[in-house]
């Protein structure tokens, strides 16, 4: 298939969908938005990937074969685990059930914080994102404290919030013996801080399409990620993936 991911060696101002496939794998590494366009922004996320998980001394800014391959390994090396990722209500299909499609909260139409959509599954460029966070802070044990939740669990737990129907997940770091939630809250800071600066995320929702997390006034101790900023063109069903086989997207390298 022309411009199948893999396909072909991957430089600046080339485009296409193999391209699109590029940005959302390398998202936590400065990270863009996945249009297709291999720009300067792109060409840095490929730059700090070869620099700080390939250990290139000179990085070549260049997705030829190896890049792809170290690509490829460091998904096989950062694991989800979509059976935390699941919704617990237990009616729906672990991901939502594809309802409420365009439909709002009234007064707020068209904004993502207010979507009643449940979205088919977990958005990909967030999880590879979340791999990322895995790569960079190794002296943290990660788990997922919050994935899916659909309308029915909203129901369930009295909630009325949105962004967890395949927007968002939250992480939870595990506290060694001895240690507080005060030290629980200064390592999510920390981290958060980290993503800022490693993801190119924001902390709350002041620009668009960038990688949010929640202020520490909201999430004290989890890290909140999410997409929600992110414009509805690339919050496309395609975007979404509901196992490990989806959001991997494993394809043979030929070029």
């Amino acid at each position: 298939m022309a411009d199948a991911y893999g396909s072909r060696v991957l430089r600046k101002d080339m485009k296409g969908p193999d391209v699109v496939e590029l940005q959302i794998r390398l998202a936590g590494f400065r990270g863009t938005i996945p249009d297709g366009d291999f720009g300067s922004g792109t060409e840095l996320q490929v730059q700090k990937f070869q620099q700080d998980v390939m250990g290139m001394a000179s990085p070549t800014r260049v997705v030829d074969r190896a890049t792809f391959e170290a690509i490829d390994a460091f998904a096989q090396k950062y694991p989800i685990d979509f059976k935390t990722l699941r919704c617990p209500c237990g009616h729906c299909s672990g991901f939502g059930n594809g309802r409420f499609r365009d439909t709002y909260v009234p007064g707020g139409e068209g904004q993502e914080q207010f979507n009643h959509y449940e979205y088919p599954g977990i958005h990909r460029l967030l999880l590879w994102a979340v791999r990322a966070v895995y790569h960079y802070l190794p002296e943290h044990r990660f788990s997922f404290s919050s994935g899916y939740r659909c309308s029915v669990d909203n129901q369930q737990h009295g909630r009325t919030t949105t962004n967890h129907r395949g927007k968002a997940v939250d992480l939870d770091i595990a506290l060694k013996p001895g240690e507080s939630k005060r030290d629980d809250a200064d390592k999510c800071n920390a981290v958060r801080g980290r993503i800022v600066e490693l993801s190119n995320a924001q902390v709350g929702w002041a620009a668009r399409n960038r990688k949010s997390l929640e202020p520490p006034d909201i999430a004290p101790t989890w890290v909140h990620y999410d997409v929600r900023q992110y414009e509805r063109a690339y919050l496309a069903d395609d975007f979404f993936c509901r196992d490990l086989a989806g959001l991997d997207r494993l394809t043979p390298i030929t070029c």
